[in-house]
């Protein structure tokens, strides 16, 4: 049997959809949103209604009926804390994602679960989320910090990191269970993680936590500094926030958190463009040996992803520090519609279970 899956991933101005059977796309699109007109809703949770109308309207044009779906799969917000694999979105799910206070913040993808669940329930059909941000497999020694009153948070590009460590297991003739690997995801944040027989046991906070710089992350900085310049009087907490989020890495020393722009500076000449860039691929290629210490060693391959991955200037960087652990295997872009739609195939075809929120 073929299954259709409609998988559903909201950004901030923006919900990708893509409709698939089985491992076939039938179409894949991005709907753009004006910001004014989502400010009208106070809220992100508020969008849902609005932005689940565009994606019906989306599959009419594409003469994909509701009836024949399957199943709708969301993107996985910030719940609370779960292993990797396909979760049935139930009432508690719905309820933790619009609750700030889980995580300081309620993003744009916390509206996936909301969409897929509108849709699928009047149809009598499944509705899933896959991989969320949150995904938390760490063994308990990866926890510790330095001090009690902070534990080492799991937050990474979950979704794209499985998916590709699938993909890579099943090109090395191994189930993901079998394999150990490290997987790096390279866009606007990056995340470097120990996967253990198929676990993420240890990564670094993709978001505002230890690992590398990156076009938009500041990465882990010396404790000192960073207190005073906290302390400086030059920033509230919101605004530092920001800085090492959005503006820090190579937006910070560079002005700009485009890989393609940094790639001309240096192909221009521009020695200093360089050394940042290099930096940022030296950084990333010491956390992938720390995740080789984490592994013992025992190292199947290592694979980079995002959209970085498509510099090869950048890749050829990090290979030469780190090619001696293990083969480096490369998959320029994200594969997240793909990762949504086929987390709902494995469930529907009895491959995998769906899981159910604990919470």
């Amino acid at each position: 049997m073929t299954y259709r899956v409609l998988a559903i991933n909201p950004g901030s101005t923006s919900t990708k959809i893509a409709v698939f059977d089985d491992t076939t796309p039938l179409f894949e699109k991005t709907l753009r949103h004006d910001p004014a007109e989502l400010d009208k809703f106070g809220g992100i949770i508020e969008q849902y209604d609005f932005r689940k109308t565009l994606v019906m309207e989306a599959m009419a044009e594409h003469n994909v009926t509701p009836q024949s779906l399957h199943a709708v799969v969301g993107r996985g917000g910030l719940v609370r804390p779960v292993s990797g694999g396909t979760w049935k979105i139930s009432e508690n799910m719905l309820r933790d994602l619009k609750d700030p206070s889980l995580w300081g913040r309620i993003h744009a993808s916390n509206l996936g679960a909301f969409i897929a669940k509108a849709i699928a329930d009047p149809l009598g059909i499944p509705a899933f989320i896959v991989d969320p941000v949150v995904v938390d497999e760490f063994d308990e020694i990866a926890r510790i910090s330095g001090i009690p009153e902070i534990e080492r948070k799991s937050l990474l590009h979950a979704l794209n990191i499985r998916y590709i460590g699938r993909l890579l297991a099943t090109e090395l003739g191994k189930d993901i269970s079998q394999a150990n690997l490290i997987g790096v995801h390279m866009g606007g944040g990056i995340s470097v993680a120990a996967i253990k027989n198929g676990r993420i046991v240890d990564v670094n906070n993709a978001l505002l936590g230890m690992g590398p710089f990156s076009p938009q992350r500041a990465g882990a900085l010396p404790i000192g500094d960073l207190l005073d310049l906290a302390y400086s009087g030059n920033y509230t907490k919101k605004e530092l926030s920001t800085y090492l989020t959005k503006a820090g890495g190579l937006m910070a020393y560079l002005g700009t958190d485009s890989g393609i722009e940094v790639e001309k500076r240096v192909e221009a000449g521009d020695d200093y463009a360089k050394l940042i860039r290099d930096a940022m691929c030296y950084q990333v290629a010491k956390e992938i040996g720390a995740c080789a210490a984490v592994l013992n060693g025992k190292v199947d391959a290592i694979y980079l992803s995002g959209g970085l991955v498509y510099n090869q200037q950048i890749v050829d960087v990090i290979r030469k520090r780190v090619e001696f652990i293990a083969p480096l295997h490369v998959y320029p872009g994200e594969k997240e519609m793909e990762a949504l739609s086929q987390g709902g195939v494995r469930v529907l075809s009895g491959l995998e279970k769906a899981l159910d929120y604990p919470y």
